[in-house]
């Protein structure tokens, strides 16, 4: 076997992995965080009207479901369950910031009962 078969034998053989990862449905990261939500990643702005809850990455978090719990003009309450059971809660006015794990929540502004809310991972 020369060198040119081998090569080819080894391009063949990555490209029917990679055929085969995507026939089988892994997705990429980017792709599987699209799939659960714009602050799947920790990184998004949204607006709340009412309690909800945002889906971020449980493994890299901790907690898979951050629960906004209650917005009025002067606060807005979080809370979240770790994967192990404990948990964990904050409440901020706006232009403050909890921390909760390695995830921060900004509450940017409220007007009315809508809060804009900016997550960030902390480091």
């Amino acid at each position: 076997m020369g060198i040119g078969m081998r090569w080819t034998t080894a391009t063949a053989a990555a490209t029917m992995t990679l055929a085969g990862t995507l026939g089988l449905g892994l997705m990429t990261p980017v792709a599987q965080a699209a799939a659960h939500g714009p602050c799947y990643d920790g990184r998004c702005t949204t607006t709340v009207s009412r309690p909800t809850n945002i889906t971020v990455d449980s493994h890299r978090f901790g907690f898979g479901k951050l629960r906004i719990t209650h917005i009025s003009s002067r606060s807005v309450k979080m809370s979240a369950t770790t994967t192990g059971g404990a948990r964990l809660s904050g409440s901020t006015s706006p232009g403050g910031t909890v921390r909760l794990n390695s995830l921060s929540i900004r509450v940017q502004s409220v007007s009315g009962h809508k809060a804009k809310l900016v997550l960030t991972r902390a480091s």
